[in-house]
């Protein structure tokens, strides 16, 4: 019995239990099912048996387990809200529900559905379950229990020009016949708002404008209701190229006419706007085909915002040019920013020149409330300051809260590593006390012996305001210490950190982006130096051989200032300063062309420049030098749907076997991720995600001789297909029904029914037949050792006499029987005897006759061989 354990026998038993997955659909189109959903899966557990398990799995475009299989009651206290309902992934979620059941045993899936999949191939799903003896039942939620209207179509003529008469139809879809507005944008500009009728089934709404705007153009149609289900399928957008001539954001904060005419009488179309007018999506940048930084500092705007230039140069060929001032360039905070990448030069001077000796102090809040993005960007900024000072300069760190911290001494910066680790290391703290952290700083940096001496101060709450600190920034301006302050957030005490920065000579800077922190402190540690301002009066100096040197054929006009910058190795340098400083710069930054001219355009610092006769000229040629060169037409664009599956469709207008190099970046400034391959001559195929939104491509491609060609334009992902309005898809429901042998079901007691097919469960028995076998040898062990009780002796006795008696009794009956047979053998003898008589005379003759036949032959063979002999 041993033996037969050890080889592991197993048992083939049915299975006994029926375990239920149910699977819940928690996506848009059933949206308000769920109540339904859960009161049916509870009826259903009332008509479960004891040894009954199940599993409740939600699902939209990800699956998740809401309950894992057991027999307790339901205890999942509310809808997992992560499964996304912009997607139906029937697929996906039947794949989950099936791991979910015990290998080898089979089991039923009951899924809540109304058949609408968007993502996911149902069928597969269906054939797997099949191949595992898993039934699946469904339960039809219906979707229509709500009014809903979408926007299905914008159709925009494939070309326009700007100030023509457009005409665009809107198709809406509807379930019900009700009024509402349709309003229509242009670059998300409303044009258009107009009260509409709409009827139940299909709604073609016309609409004519005027087109405004140039360049790569977004149209949009929302509609405005009362009562209906989805806010996403309210709306659509569509991308259209504009032609026009060459259109120009400036984006300045002083007023400057003369620029402006200048470029508006060269053919250009400006539009002005401030800094803090700059667009925050990248669509608000690709309708112009050059951006002019007129003296913006980098602390007026956004990461964002620069990070949205930056990719519309780089992707989409947007020109770029920025001109100096007191707010630009270095000066304006824009070390390490992406507008110093997209540029052709570097704000650091790169030690060319010796700087002023310079003590630079940062006292930074670490109090709770700056816990986060901002107190991680604050010390970030502050080692971007510690990049820009020289080995010579001094550094103080100061981080406080309820009391100063000494985080970095004031002294050399000889390990400037070791001193931005420092920095970033340090942790938020308690509470606020801004007082006795300016004391500390003044303290630390006064008595130094160096030319300049500055603090900065962040800080994004309040403190006492009874303390002298007049006297204090008093004090230490009598020996040149100034002061500027940054105000983080909506609770600082503004009025107190701008009095502080008035005190100190220095500047107060308003934050409610933290994200310009960097800059404020990079701008102030290169102010603090006063040293990038070369403001002595010279003749620049023209090279040949960079198609600048026309406008100078009648000489160089004097130059009184400009900001002095490194040039980066990749660019073009054809003005230089007597220093050998760029004046002005040029390069190719990835598609687009950007140039830097580090004198200004307003006069104060271009001296005579601004009275020169070709000074208009200068302007324009900077200008007309950083305009892209696109073809707007030289492929179409569309996007197609295949399940899970989107991707855009290019063609080509001409048939090419050459590849292309594609750039996708969303209306955020994000690039995406798209494998781009070719199905055939002139016609490719790029994967794109499904998420709903406004997209922007730039497709490159170049030809055997290297000549380049480039192209951009936009295209929408429209709203899911969930939102779409559809019944209950009973065919799919039926198919999947079909192959895998389930039902619908009416009733909520059938979930728990019997399985038509139970599977087949193996059963290990060796630990049966090992108990078996250690449970005989304890007998054994105790009838060895003990011996037998009396009772189980007398008890075998009494069965040993009943076994004799029955063994005489038979043994008689045999006797009787054996004489019967001896008198039968008896009367049979004669007659064998008499037979034999007769037979034997015959078996005589029989053996005498082959006797005598051997014999003559014997003597037939002696004779031969005398013979032979003879």
């Amino acid at each position: 019995m041993l033996i037969v354990a050890l080889a592991i026998p197993q048992v083939v038993l049915p299975q006994k239990e029926t375990p239920v997955v149910f699977v819940m659909d928690r996506s848009a189109s059933v949206q308000d099912s769920g109540a339904q959903q859960l009161e049916w899966l509870e009826k259903s557990l009332q008509n479960k048996n004891e040894k009954d398990k199940y599993s409740v799995l939600s699902f939209g475009e990800k699956a998740t387990i809401e309950q894992m299989m057991g027999k307790e009651g339901l205890r999942f206290p509310k809808w997992d809200e992560e499964t996304g309902k912009d997607h139906t992934n029937i697929e996906g979620a039947i794949n989950l529900a099936s791991s979910v059941f015990s290998n080898n045993s089979g089991g039923r899936i009951v899924l809540f559905t109304d058949g609408n999949e968007t993502m996911g191939n149902l069928t597969e799903a269906a054939k797997l379950l099949k191949n595992r003896s898993i039934e699946l039942d469904t339960v039809l939620l219906d979707p229509h229990q709500y009014e809903d209207t979408a926007v299905t179509e914008v159709e925009v003529p494939s070309t326009l020009y700007e100030g023509e008469k457009a005409a665009v139809s809107v198709t809406i879809e509807s379930n019900t016949a009700k009024t509402g507005l349709l309003h229509f944008y242009e670059n998300n500009n409303k044009i258009i708002s107009k009260p509409i009728d709409i009827s139940e089934g299909t709604n073609i709404v016309p609409i004519e404008f005027t087109v405004e705007q140039a360049g790569l153009v977004t149209f949009k149609a929302e509609v405005e209701l009362t009562n209906d289900a989805y806010a996403e399928n309210n709306k659509l957008q569509v991308v259209n190229m504009v032609k026009t001539i060459p259109q120009i954001l400036l984006v300045q904060n002083s007023p400057n006419e003369a620029l402006v005419q200048a470029l508006e009488a060269a053919g250009y179309k400006v539009e002005v706007r401030s800094s803090i007018q700059l667009p925050t999506v990248l669509s608000g940048y690709l309708n112009y085909q050059s951006i002019i930084f007129n003296n913006i500092a980098a602390t007026d705007i956004t990461e964002n915002q620069m990070n949205l230039v930056e990719k519309s140069v780089k992707d989409f060929g947007i020109g770029f040019l920025m001109t100096g001032g007191e707010n630009s360039f270095g000066l304006g905070g824009y070390f390490q920013t992406p507008i110093e990448k997209l540029l052709p030069v570097d704000m650091d001077i790169k030690g060319k020149k010796e700087m002023p000796s310079l003590a630079l102090m940062i006292v930074l809040d670490r109090s709770g409330s700056m816990d986060g993005s901002k107190f991680s960007l604050a010390k970030e900024a502050a080692a971007r300051s510690v990049e820009l000072l020289q080995e010579s300069d001094t550094l103080g760190f100061i981080a406080f809260d309820d009391k100063p911290w000494v985080i970095v001494e004031p002294k050399p910066l000889k390990n400037k590593e070791e001193v931005v680790d420092k920095i970033r290391s340090v942790p938020v703290g308690g509470g606020t006390e801004i007082y006795g952290s300016l004391v500390e700083a003044y303290d630390q940096i006064s008595d130094l012996d160096v030319k300049r001496k500055h603090i900065i101060l962040l800080t994004d709450g309040q403190s006492a305001t009874n303390n002298n600190y007049e006297e204090l920034i008093n004090n230490g301006s009598k020996k040149n210490v100034t002061l500027s302050t940054v105000a983080l957030g909506a609770d600082a005490d503004r009025n107190l950190l701008e009095e502080l920065a008035e005190f100190g000579a220095g500047r107060f800077y308003d934050v409610q982006d933290s994200t310009v922190i960097p800059s404020i402190l990079s701008r102030e540690t290169v102010m603090a130096t006063r040293t990038y301002i070369e403001d002595t009066p010279f003749y620049p100096q023209i090279k040949s051989g960079y198609g600048w040197d026309s406008l100078f054929n009648q000489g160089v006009p004097e130059m009184n200032a400009y900001i002095a910058t490194s040039a980066k190795s990749e660019s073009t340098v054809p003005i230089v300063s007597t220093k050998e400083d760029p004046i002005l710069a040029e390069w190719q930054y990835g598609l687009g062309k950007t140039i830097a001219f580090t004198s200004d355009v307003n006069g104060a610092w271009a001296g005579d420049w601004a009275r020169w006769n070709q000074w208009s000229n200068f302007i324009t040629k900077m200008v007309a030098n950083t305009l892209p060169q696109y073809d707007s037409e030289a492929y179409s664009l569309t996007v197609e749907k295949e399940k899970d599956r989107t991707y855009l469709s290019v063609s080509a207008d001409q048939l090419s076997m050459l590849p292309i190099e594609t750039t996708i970046t969303s209306e955020r400034g994000e690039t995406i991720e798209g494998n781009t391959k070719m199905i055939a001559p002139g016609k490719y195929e790029v994967d794109i995600g499904n998420d709903p939104g406004l997209y922007f491509i730039h497709v490159k491609q170049t030809d055997e001789d290297g000549n380049i060609s480039v192209y951009q334009s936009g295209f929408t992902i429209p709203y899911s297909d969930e939102y779409l309005i559809t019944g209950i898809n009973e065919e799919k429901m039926e198919e999947l029904l079909a192959i895998t042998g389930g039902i619908q079901l009416q009733k909520e007691s059938q979930a728990f029914r019997p399985l038509k097919d139970p599977a087949k469960q193996k059963q290990e028995i060796t630990e049966v037949l090992l108990f078996i076998s250690f449970l005989l040898l304890f007998i054994e062990i105790a009838i060895r050792r003990f011996g037998l009780p009396v009772t189980l002796l007398v008890s075998l006795d009494k069965r040993r006499n009943v076994k004799d008696k029955k063994d005489r009794f038979v043994t008689k009956e045999k006797k009787e029987a054996a004489v019967v047979q001896k008198k039968d053998v008896q009367q049979q003898v004669p007659i064998r005897e008499k037979r034999k008589k007769q037979e034997k005379p015959l078996k005589k003759a029989k053996v005498d006759k082959e006797k005598t036949e051997s014999e003559n032959h014997l003597d037939q063979l002696l004779e031969m061989k005398r013979k032979k002999k003879r």
